[in-house]
């Protein structure tokens, strides 16, 4: 990276709540967020926004006669984009990019538009428009009203993370002085839950924690979906009102062996770990915010190579998915933004199942990992 790249405004929505202070309460209260919910007549283990975001969505909804036809995952997006732009003090004078994936994109809307197809063999006039990535990021450009460049796209479950190495790569080329960059999931749907199972890697874990989330020696896959947003203001060097900065990003893909799996050691991980942390000392990391989703090789082989990486040096290690369960493309930036609070902190939100020692020193400098299916990988060091 030419310079460090500043972190001046963030916001999220998940199971947790949508305001940080309610978010950072509910990581330090050690039970899972995760419970039953019935969908499409049958009982199963989701992570659920809050009754009192899910008003706020329905107020958004609305707000605006143009919104109605919206799903909640652009809806998502567009509520947490004004709260972070409005900590970062942007403007819709200032020139500023936005680029918000998904994995899954309007997938409830899609879902219901195809079943109307199934039923009539007619469509909605606004089916196509409503259910294209592409109005992700158009959205919440309109909303905030700015003339910048809209991207949005799909990189499976680090989609976020790579929407912000792109920014990332349009501040360091000159082309913006900002950019508005996240991810937004509305999963919580008949075919994708289907999906899921039929992949044989969701939770039928009834305990108090259903997904065991970096528990290295689970017999059972416990991947559970939760929905969610989060977005970051970055810009580029040093602000006065930076709340964190990136200070090291990585990425790598592997040659597919299987559909949805990575190699053992997860090669895709040690290849971007390592450019993330090029030119930091190893011993500078002072805990991994790791992707871990729940299932058993997914953990595991993250872990082997986070052994390979930093030997017998491992730093703190913790996940957010025991908590808030995976929500695909938004994960890796709710990752980050867990790493955020913990570095402004000072604590160190563990996962139930990995027994860390006691940080002996304030946490300065974390790294983050997402990755998707097909071994899209992304990590990123992030500090105060």
């Amino acid at each position: 990276m030419k310079t460090k790249i500043a972190i001046t405004g963030f916001a999220s929505i998940s199971t947790l709540g949508s305001e940080i202070d309610s978010i950072w309460k509910n990581y330090n209260q050690k039970k899972s967020c995760i419970q039953k919910k019935c969908i499409n007549h049958q009982d199963v283990l989701v992570a659920s926004i809050p009754i009192e975001v899910a008003d706020e969505i329905t107020r958004l909804r609305n707000s605006d006669n143009k919104y109605k036809n919206l799903d909640n995952s652009v809806l998502f997006a567009i509520l947490i984009s004004r709260k972070a732009v409005a900590t970062a003090k942007w403007t819709k004078a200032d020139f500023f990019g936005i680029n918000i994936g998904s994995s899954r994109g309007a997938t409830e809307l899609f879902e219901k538009h195809h079943e109307e197809f199934i039923k009539t063999d007619k469509v909605s006039t606004l089916a196509s428009p409503t259910t294209t990535l592409g109005n992700l990021s158009s959205w919440v450009s309109h909303d905030l009203q700015v003339k910048g460049p809209e991207v949005s796209h799909s990189i499976t479950c680090s989609t976020s993370l790579h929407a912000l190495l792109n920014g990332i790569a349009w501040l360091q080329a000159g082309m913006v002085d900002k950019f508005l960059v996240g991810g937004t999931e509305a999963p919580l749907t008949p075919f994708t839950i289907a999906q899921m199972q039929a992949l044989g890697i969701y939770s039928k874990n009834e305990s108090e924690f259903p997904c065991q989330a970096l528990n290295l020696s689970k017999k059972q896959n416990t991947l559970v979906i939760g929905e969610g947003a989060a977005v970051i203001c970055i810009e580029n060097g040093v602000k006065e009102n930076a709340i964190a900065y990136i200070e090291g990003i990585g990425y790598a893909t592997e040659i597919l062996e299987h559909n949805v799996s990575i190699s053992t050691e997860a090669e895709c991980f040690q290849k971007s770990m390592l450019m993330a942390i090029e030119g930091i000392n190893l011993n500078e990391i002072d805990a991994i915010v790791m992707h871990a989703p729940g299932t058993i090789k997914g953990d595991q082989s993250e872990f082997r190579a986070i052994e390979k990486v930093f030997g017998n040096n491992i730093p703190l290690l913790t996940t957010n998915k025991w908590k808030i369960g995976h929500t695909f493309g938004s994960s890796g930036m709710l990752s980050l933004e867990l790493a955020i609070l913990m570095l402004q902190n000072n604590t160190l939100i563990e996962s139930p199942f990995y027994p860390n020692k006691k940080p002996t020193t304030p946490l300065k400098k974390i790294l983050v990992n997402a990755v998707g299916f097909g071994g899209n990988a992304v990590s990123v060091v992030v500090s105060i």
